[in-house]
């Protein structure tokens, strides 16, 4: 069965008080749908269109999951909790195996 990721680029921090509130919640969230950080936060070159600001890479075992866990209570709290504080490019995408 192919993982699922959870990819997110972000273009701008407006608010950074929002981004500390969804940082408390998000992470347990994630872990209660199966999640493991791959890299967050860490050194980013950018090519072509891409921005080098904050990078997140999360593994679930399967795509599936990865959307039931975007779409779980907990993550949807966190994500209320960050509503427009950021702009971000967020993306599940399945793994080829």
């Amino acid at each position: 069965m192919a993982k699922g990721y959870w990819v997110s680029a972000y273009r701008t921090i407006s608010d950074p008080e929002k981004l500390a509130a969804y940082n408390k919640l998000a992470p347990p969230a994630v872990r209660a749908g199966g999640g493991r950080v791959l890299a967050r936060d860490g050194r980013v070159v950018a090519h072509d269109a891409g921005i080098a600001e904050r990078t997140v890479l999360i593994e679930i075992d399967s795509f599936e999951q990865a959307v039931a866990a975007h779409a779980s209570a907990a993550y949807q709290e966190a994500l209320a909790a960050l509503a427009d504080g950021v702009e971000r490019d967020f993306r599940i995408i399945e793994g080829v195996d």
